[in-house]
């Protein structure tokens, strides 16, 4: 219901019987109280005694006038708010518009429990009061005098002022809490709250978020989890989040990522609270989130420019090798008007900036060359089938489980439809009800239509994919430069990003730079070297070193 139908919405005609004028409400005896109550934080909710003491001196009120009291009406919010999104006022005005031939007083045990700001005040008085009904209080005496409204005015301006004031002071507190090092909002995810005898407040990990979340966070950052969907469904199989499927994890998995919340820091932007050392105990430690972050703006970078041309396919994949900064590439005419093509570094800045000019065909030419000394050895194409093998059996594991999964989801569905459907029928007398149930039936419906697309692949179809995938990246591996010249531009950056981990370093007279820069191919042949006697290392091996040792002698 929105504003202009609440507050316009005129009752039927008054009938003999009906409803008196405003202010004779309570003539013989029979009117009847509607009782409204508002806490401002659902703790004092819980606790029951605002709303109890509330009701409690209404009651009280309505015995003194003779009133009957017929219902009690309720909200729990804080700070501003318009009457049309409160729930309980909305109520009153519905119960009201209900009965239109009742006589009724709404009775507040305080001018401030309507509204907190002006404009919330004065629209919820409109609204009842087109409706023929007056509001009552045993603290405050309405008037419909230019007087009463004066004072009620100032009061309900008073009561924003406060309202205001209090934000202003609570905003204060929890500033100076983040300054401290300390979180003063509600509890992060893997995190609860406890009470320090020295630190106050304080956040905790708790039990899932050390033996789940910590080693999915340190399994992403050393590779082994390689994207943020693997490591949703790590957490979704492990039971850390439960409600929904992993795809649906893929945002909040992020934003924990990206938070240094759980290296134990404390930082926020909206306040302008830079990053700091928090009090409470990380999930992680520093040197895993930085790992992770970098893992992260590595995905952002190895994405593929929209403004790449095929005449330049190595823009946007270079950097210069002087100042580090992105290359760029041109056409230039000469007076002939001849063409021709030139990689160049902007950065004015850079010592090498107008001696960094450098022909299309030699730059792309050294990148081939380059490509010819990536060739994959002889012998190391086992160690990357049985690493291809056994990842298409972990891809087979999990989709026979999420099959089972997205089974068991739609059988509780179809169950949950069968009882609302129950339910709503059981429910034909009561609308509000039926409504509420109907509104639940749709959403379930949803959920099982969702539930029946989520069809996975059956291991026939897994099949193609997976022999279609180990032969092209076989044939990258052995040969990319032959690859590289069959592709059009948007596969030679896939390409790039597939055997180099990062963009290449370039200078005019030392070529490309490629000492530091990690190769996939020489990481396959590196390990084969370290382990065709054995795979040592034991304990002190990587994550990584460890599943790929395990592929090797599996082969």
């Amino acid at each position: 219901m929105n504003e202009k139908e609440v507050l316009y919405r005129k009752p039927p005609k008054r009938q003999r019987g009906g409803r008196k004028a405003l202010g004779d409400t309570s003539v013989d005896g029979n009117t009847k109280a509607l009782i409204y109550a508002r806490v401002s934080s659902l703790t004092q909710k819980a606790d029951g005694h605002g709303l109890e003491s509330q009701e409690s001196r209404c009651r009280d009120f309505a015995s003194r006038k003779g009133y009957e009291v017929e219902k009690v009406f309720t909200d729990a919010a804080s700070g501003k708010g318009e009457y049309t999104t409160r729930p309980g006022q909305v109520e009153v005005l519905k119960y009201i518009d209900t009965f239109p031939y009742r006589k009724f007083v709404v009775l507040v045990d305080d001018i401030s429990r309507l509204a907190r700001d002006v404009r919330g005040h004065f629209g919820l008085r409109e609204a009842i009061r087109r409706r023929g009904v007056s509001v009552e209080s045993p603290n405050f005496n309405f008037e419909d005098t230019p007087e009463g409204e004066m004072v009620e005015g100032m009061t309900a301006v008073t009561s924003e002022y406060q309202r205001k004031v209090n934000r202003r002071q609570v905003i204060q507190k929890m500033r100076a809490r983040l300054d401290s090092g300390y979180w003063p909002f509600g509890p992060r995810t893997g995190y609860k709250h406890i009470r320090h005898s020295q630190h106050g407040v304080l956040g905790v990990p708790t039990e899932s978020a050390k033996e789940i979340l910590k080693p999915a966070l340190e399994l992403f950052a050393a590779g082994v989890l390689q994207r943020k969907i693997d490591v949703a469904r790590y957490l979704v199989e492990k039971g850390f989040w439960k409600k929904q499927r992993p795809e649906k994890y893929i945002d909040k998995i992020t934003n924990i990522m990206l938070d240094p919340f759980y290296c134990g820091d404390i930082a926020y932007e909206r306040w302008e609270v830079s990053r700091r050392e928090g009090h409470h105990e990380g999930v992680i430690s520093r040197e895993t989130h930085d790992l992770i972050k970098k893992r992260l703006q590595r995905g952002e970078k190895a994405r593929v420019r929209i403004d790449t041309s095929p005449d330049f396919p190595l823009r946007g994949l270079l950097v210069c090798g002087g100042c580090r900064k992105p290359m760029t590439a041109a056409w230039s005419t000469n007076r002939h008007s001849k063409k021709y093509g030139y990689y160049l570094c902007q950065n004015r800045e850079c010592v090498v900036h107008r001696k960094s000019t450098v022909r299309r065909e030699k730059v792309e030419n050294d990148f081939i060359e380059l490509l010819k000394r990536n060739h994959l050895k002889e012998g190391v194409q086992k160690l990357v089938i049985a690493a291809f093998e056994s990842a298409c059996k972990e891809e087979a594991v999990y989709s026979k489980g999420r099959e089972q999964l997205i089974a068991e989801q739609a059988k509780k569905a179809k169950e949950r439809v069968r009882q609302l459907t129950d339910l709503i029928l059981a429910a034909n007398k009561s609308e509000e009800l039926k409504a509420a149930y109907e509104e639940q039936l749709e959403e379930a419906h949803k959920d099982l239509r969702s539930l029946e697309a989520l069809k996975p692949m059956t291991d026939s179809e897994l099949a193609v994919p997976y022999q279609t995938a180990l032969d092209k990246s076989i044939l990258l591996l052995k040969e990319p430069d032959k690859a590289w010249q069959n592709m059009d531009v948007f596969e030679k950056h896939l390409l790039f990003f597939f055997v180099f981990e990062e963009k290449l370093p370039y200078s005019k007279n030392d070529g490309y730079q490629t000492a530091d820069s990690a190769c996939a191919t020489r990481l396959f042949e590196e390990f084969a070297e370290q382990n065709t006697v054995g795979c040592g290392g034991g304990e002190n091996r990587t994550p990584v070193q460890r599943k790929m040792c395990e592929c090797f002698y599996e082969a």
